[in-house]
């Protein structure tokens, strides 16, 4: 594929219908992260929040804000209100910006996505269709992959993780990062076969990466060298 020609648009039409009207979102970035080359794919697990209080947050709504309403450059994480709070400033938006500044990347250039496009308040309440929905959801991850050609990918969490080391292969464990403080929690480093790194990092909206001591940025750093 011509990457100078890929366009967000290219990617929707991989979004399963069956969960269109369901509470989600698939793009956590915009339309200039899903246009042509990015060095990063960042890709949680599934949208976090209660389903009952996003009702009208459909996958299918979602998306179209993002194709036709959101600035060009946009971020969930540094544009989107959480909980009533300033853009940017709760949960896990402020570490991953910090990670982002770390490495020198804009928000709004950065793909982001998560394996499973439907919200819950914990990954718990969709175990049972957990492995169901990862499969209907990644073409969509695969045509990422291949169009716009990622060096690394940044896995939010153990979960994301080892679905997408299954998915690509990336079995080569390279190095790790072991957070500095009496938990001693890894983010580790692996390499596929295609040559795209891995980086499955501590999940943060529990670790705090804006701490020297437990964040993963020289990991991913290492991984898009």
């Amino acid at each position: 594929m011509n990457t100078s020609n890929v366009g967000i648009e290219s990617f929707v039409p991989l979004i399963p219908t069956e969960l269109a009207h369901e509470s989600g979102k698939v793009f956590y970035s915009g339309r200039a992260a899903f246009s042509g080359k990015a060095p990063l794919y960042i890709v949680g697990i599934n949208p976090g929040g209660n389903p009952e209080e996003h009702t009208t947050e459909t996958v299918e709504n979602h998306t179209h804000q993002v194709l036709t309403e959101f600035p060009n450059n946009w971020s969930a994480y540094r544009d989107e209100v959480w909980n009533g709070k300033p853009p940017g400033i709760y949960g896990m938006a402020p570490r991953i910006l910090h990670l982002l500044r770390q490495l020198g990347l804009d928000p709004g250039c950065v793909p982001a996505s998560n394996l499973i496009f439907v919200r819950s308040s914990r990954e718990k309440h969709i175990k049972k269709r957990q492995a169901n929905l990862i499969e209907l959801c990644w073409p969509f991850h695969d045509q990422v992959l291949t169009a716009l050609c990622p060096t690394a990918i940044l896995c939010l969490g153990g979960t994301a993780g080892r679905y997408i080391r299954k998915k690509i292969g990336a079995n080569r464990f390279i190095t790790q990062f072991i957070e500095q403080n009496n938990r001693r929690w890894k983010s580790q480093l692996f390499s596929a076969p295609s040559g795209i790194q891995v980086v499955v990092a501590t999940h943060p909206s529990i670790a705090d990466w804006c701490n020297p001591a437990t964040d993963p940025s020289s990991l991913v750093k290492q991984a898009l060298a």
